[in-house]
């Protein structure tokens, strides 16, 4: 008699996980799906009515949510909310922030908005969390939304490509560190996706067919086609998987 293999569960029940600029966009759709499988999700973001509007919007589907107003900037003040929660088994990043420009026009202080967040945030947001698996001895999986812009450059993206790229050499430094603690940590890197950070982008004709002609798959992304990803990387489905970019960006970074 054969005996097969299961497959892993993609379900998160039992699960704390913390979603960073979940107000809205990639971050809203993400903690959507982890609360969909299960997850205990704590929403976090700067604006406290969306968030609130969002946390509304899990619990009305049954899901387990609650809200948290952070700023990833103020590194202080997170390690401070974070610390005094309970550890949290899943940790996705989605906050971020772009300041698009040529680079010979970048400012100092558009360079240092996007690295505050982007970079600093981040890596600070991931520590605080890695610090709560560690004191209690538990396992977990920290996910940053990076960017396919963190594996290529973009037109008028030099500091947007600098961050993200910053955000896979961190990522795979922490993977190493802290993969015997089982804690795993990876990105998911995504193609243009609409959301209210992109909209501009989406208002120049000349940009959108720069981009459709890259996207191999011959569409710009949605919000949904982050969520599988997301669950995927949470769960113990990808148990083996840590120091890893998972590119949603159809097919553009093959080309």
């Amino acid at each position: 008699m054969t005996i097969l293999p299961k497959t892993p569960s993609f379900r998160l029940d039992g699960k704390r996980a913390l979603v960073a600029g979940a107000s809205s966009g990639i971050g809203l759709a993400c903690a959507a799906a982890l609360a969909e499988a299960g997850a205990h999700v704590t929403l976090a973001a700067r604006n406290g009515e969306r968030l609130e509007q969002a946390v509304e919007a899990i619990r009305e589907q049954g899901w387990k949510g609650e809200g948290l107003t952070l700023d990833v900037a103020d590194v202080e003040a997170v390690s401070a909310a974070v610390g005094a929660c309970e550890p949290f088994d899943v940790l996705l990043n989605s906050a971020g922030y772009a300041r698009h420009s040529p680079a010979v026009d970048t400012a100092p202080a558009d360079y240092d908005a996007v690295m505050n967040i982007n970079v600093r945030g981040a890596y600070f947001l991931s520590v605080a969390v890695a610090k709560g698996l560690i004191a209690a001895g538990k396992p977990g999986s920290i996910i940053q939304i990076s960017s396919q812009m963190a594996h290529i450059g973009g037109i008028d993206r030099a500091v947007y490509c600098a961050s993200k790229h910053a955000v896979e050499g961190f990522v795979k430094a922490m993977a190493i560190e802290w993969g015997p603690l089982g804690i795993r940590v990876n990105t998911i890197c995504p193609t243009f996706i609409r959301t209210p950070l992109t909209e501009p982008t989406f208002a120049n004709p000349e940009r959108v067919r720069w981009i459709e002609e890259k996207i191999k798959l011959g569409r710009v992304g949605r919000v949904e086609d982050m969520m599988g990803a997301a669950v995927y990387l949470a769960s113990d489905a990808s148990a083996l998987v840590t120091g890893a970019s998972l590119k949603v960006d159809g097919g553009w970074t093959a080309g």
